[in-house]
């Protein structure tokens, strides 16, 4: 297997990139990566891949321009070098909240970067908890969608707590079927927050739907949590409905804007997260479960043309 294969790192989060490469008992291909004086991106791999099956592992999260611009720079690198086959590893897909046209002239970013993606020269995609699982049609190419949450339920189960005092809560109606999942996996009963949007960057929580949860201890889960607006809504509702002890869990750990205040300040016992994207900020409350194995496991997988769909649960 590691004739053929090589694993190359962008910028944007080369500590798991070492992590999956550690996995696979492998070391990181050599790759010179810098900027202009300008901005722009100089790329130079710096060992031969002609013939070569290549995983290029670059979450394109924030800066998300800045690195997914890097991450086009070094598929081309792969083409123009020979490369036989070249696969993607984008742990977190940024422009993915524009998935369709939900008003009048406004883009679908979604498919845009898929498109740059594609036509760059990657033949195949590997990412994780898309913000919409349809976004994987957006691409002509093959997609393995992951889903992180066998890894974050294993650290749950971890704590303990009896199935009788559990409630799973999904934070607004979109997440429903995400919540189901980790009821499905890990007991207890589910609950709903009915939320709001009222502009791009605030929403407002109503009411609790389902229940009684008073006494219980909460897990909220949600895709990502960026500006942490969402969430810690959902969580002070979870609260005045009297919930015990209250635990938030997302996959992608995005943290903008007051984020990290947010949750720092907010009635919650643990912030649990994936290393999907890097954490610039730690505080106390905060868990990072590593997606490292899954992601490692799928690259070994897709290498030897083995089946993947066992990792999709």
């Amino acid at each position: 297997m590691h004739e053929r294969l090589v694993l190359f790192s962008g910028r944007a989060h080369r500590e798991l990139a070492v992590e999956i490469a550690g996995y696979l008992g492998l070391e990181l291909g050599a790759v010179s990566l810098a900027d202009f004086p300008d901005g722009e991106i100089s790329c130079q791999l710096n060992e031969n891949v002609r013939g070569r099956d290549v995983f290029l592992i670059q979450p394109t999260g924030p800066p998300v321009n800045d690195n997914l611009m890097e991450l086009l720079v070094m598929i081309d690198a792969c083409v123009r070098a020979s490369a036989e086959r070249i696969t993607t590893v984008i742990p977190y897909f940024g422009y993915a909240r524009q998935d369709r046209k939900d008003a009048g002239r406004v883009p679908i970013t979604a498919k845009l970067v898929a498109n740059l993606i594609t036509k760059a020269g990657a033949g195949r995609v590997v990412t994780m908890d898309l913000h919409a699982a349809q976004i994987q049609g957006f691409f002509d190419v093959p997609v393995d969608h992951l889903y992180a949450a066998r890894t974050l339920d294993e650290y749950f189960k971890s704590l303990e707590i009896p199935e009788d005092e559990l409630v799973i809560i999904s934070p607004d109606e979109g997440s429903i079927k995400r919540a189901l999942a980790h009821q499905n996996n890990l007991g207890g009963q589910l609950a709903i927050v009915d939320k709001r949007r009222t502009s791009a960057t605030e929403t407002r929580q109503a009411n609790l739907i389902g229940g009684p949860i008073e006494g219980k201890v909460a897990l909220l889960f949600d895709d990502m949590i960026s500006t942490a607006g969402s969430i810690v809504g959902a969580a002070e509702v979870a609260k005045q409905h009297g919930a015990r002890e209250i635990y938030v869990s997302g996959t992608h750990a995005v943290f903008c804007g007051k984020a990290i205040e947010r949750l720092r300040d907010a009635p919650i016992k643990e912030v649990v997260v994936t290393n999907s994207l890097p954490i610039a900020t730690m505080i106390d409350k905060f868990r990072v479960v590593s997606v490292a194995p899954l992601l490692g496991e799928a690259i070994r997988r897709i290498h030897r043309n083995d089946s993947v769909s066992g990792l999709f649960g």
